[in-house]
């Protein structure tokens, strides 16, 4: 049974973050990304653990955990703490010190297919993060015709929905309180402007 439980464990390690905790200040404070990294995605993490040993989803990677158990009410808690350890994982990728300014060319053109301009893909993503009504994400996300922009509440992720994520922005508060209190409009465009990761979306767009 622990040998199992190991190989499971195994399959999820707490990645690292992709720089140094200090990197994305003055944007976001070492104090917020010390606590939203090693405390809050951590203990998803393990709660996941917990949840999945010697169940049916011990071996699964984390999307078809995500994917088996979405809009189960029963599997609820499996899915919350599965999809908010791959949300925070592709949201420390969506950032990068030096980060915003203007997408690489071949993304660019499909954005502006999609929004006519990047400064209304920016917009888009923005008001798609500040009008999300509590926690949850905004997106960036291509349904195969199109880029969009779109929110999804607590834990939601687009993979449910055939839809590829490009990149994304925690709009939950731990996200962003020490730093910014209650001015939420302020954290996203601080992060649009500069630590978005164009060049991480880019290749997720493939």
């Amino acid at each position: 049974m622990h040998h199992d439980r190991n190989q499971a464990a195994a399959a999820y390690r707490l990645p690292p973050l992709p720089y140094a905790p200090s990197a994305l200040v003055p944007v976001i404070s070492t104090t917020t990304l010390m606590i939203h990294y090693g405390k809050h995605h951590r203990s998803y993490l393990a709660t996941l653990h917990k949840l999945i040993a010697e169940t049916e989803f011990a071996d699964l990677s984390l999307e078809d955990i995500i994917t088996a158990t979405a809009g189960k009410p029963d599997q609820s808690a499996i899915f919350n703490n599965a999809a908010q350890t791959w949300n925070h994982t592709f949201y420390w990728r969506s950032l990068t010190p030096k980060g915003g300014g203007e997408p690489p060319a071949g993304l660019r053109q499909k954005i502006e297919a999609s929004f006519e301009s990047v400064d209304a893909c920016k917009k888009a993503l923005a008001n798609a993060a500040i009008n999300q009504f509590g926690s949850g994400w905004a997106w960036l996300v291509f349904d195969g015709e199109k880029i969009r922009a779109i929110k999804t509440g607590n834990a939601d992720v687009p993979l449910t929905q055939d839809m590829r994520p490009l990149l994304t922005i925690d709009v939950w508060e731990h996200a962003y309180y020490l730093d910014y209190h209650n001015r939420r409009a302020d954290y996203v465009n601080a992060v649009i402007d500069r630590l978005i990761n164009w060049d991480f979306a880019a290749e997720n767009f493939g």
